[in-house]
């Protein structure tokens, strides 16, 4: 049950695994962590149902199968559809949802844990290589417009030989919902981690949510990166070097270039954004690492607090984004 009101609230954090990563919840009032984890879960248990590639009993699932024809589908997977679509509106197609075959095509076709590690030395910036002949024609296929959404009806309908993969948007969306659920259901603060993209709700503590921004979400408190506070809002790291694995003798990642239909390549290593919620912060950090050298322009044009990390341990900084050292002196 939530804390009473005028007593001093502890914080609290719980810990497991959902859409094949780490969830983090962090609760400021402890007495009510056991409500707050219950109500993200189920929230969690909802959109991997509807969202799920990996899964055979998804909604998601069910659209790529029926390509060509309109399925009905409930409200939660229209709306996450239309966040792709958003996504896709905002980036002039830089993040596409219908990248799915390009994503199996390169060897993500099952929970990249499973997945054969990538050749040693792999993971270079300059790293580029001529598309294959099914990246081709997997992007000849591509094309979010041709994605037909339809609430009146709550159907969808997607062209033959088009499959389609959220991962670009909805675990991002699911932590903003989570956090929502999670603050409503305990009367209090909320922050959700989910593989590293991050969303708040509620009250903040006193001295904000405080964040290691590094590659890999899941590396302790002495990995390279920086140290920042939030109080509101969302948080997103996309990063090329970790989430990578072999294929044919080839490093493989997960940011799809549409325009290519392989990963990209020639990027950043690794591209922090924080905005309004987890959201747009990570739709900003996934068209950064495809736009590459354009990013930082970009991202300022938006007005968007970034950090970007190249290969040679380069850091960038965009906006109001702070200062290594004038924010740790800040958090002594």
């Amino acid at each position: 049950m939530p804390g009473v009101p005028g007593m001093r609230r502890e914080p609290a954090s719980a810990t497991w695994e959902a859409f094949g990563t780490t969830v983090v919840l962090r609760s400021t009032d402890a007495s009510a962590i056991a409500d707050v984890r219950a109500a993200v879960q189920r929230e969690l248990d909802a959109i991997d149902r509807a969202c799920s590639r990996f899964r055979a009993d998804s909604e998601l699932s069910r659209v790529n199968g029926a390509a060509g024809r309109s399925t009905r589908v409930s409200p939660l997977l229209i709306e996450a559809l239309e966040v792709a679509l958003r996504a896709a509106e905002l980036t002039g197609g830089d993040v596409d949802p219908t990248v799915g075959r390009s994503i199996e095509l390169a060897g993500y076709d099952r929970d990249w844990r499973l997945l054969a590690a990538a050749p040693a030395g792999a993971g270079e910036r300059g790293e580029r290589r001529a598309p294959s002949a099914q990246a081709i024609v997997a992007r000849m296929r591509a094309g979010w417009r041709g994605i037909a959404v339809d609430r009146t009806s709550s159907s969808v309908c997607i062209p033959r030989g088009v499959r389609l993969d959220l991962g670009a948007t909805a675990k991002a969306w699911a932590a903003d919902r989570g956090a929502r659920v999670g603050a409503d259901a305990g009367g209090c603060g909320v922050l959700l981690s989910i593989g590293g993209d991050i969303a708040t709700c509620g009250p903040a503590p006193e001295a904000g949510w405080r964040i290691l921004v590094t590659d890999d979400h899941r590396s302790g408190h002495s990995a390279p990166g920086q140290t920042i506070s939030i109080r509101c809002g969302g948080l997103a790291t996309s990063s090329t070097a970790v989430r990578r694995w072999g294929r044919r003798g080839r490093s493989m990642h997960h940011i799809i270039d549409p325009r290519t239909g392989e990963p990209v390549r020639a990027t950043w290593r690794t591209v922090s954004v924080a905005a309004a919620n987890c959201t747009d912060a990570n739709i900003a950090t996934t068209a950064a690492l495809v736009r590459a050298g354009e990013a930082p322009q970009w991202l300022a044009s938006l007005g968007l607090p970034a950090r970007l990390l190249d290969w040679e341990g380069g850091v960038t900084t965009i906006d109001s984004w702070p200062a290594e050292d004038a924010l740790e002196q800040a958090l002594r």
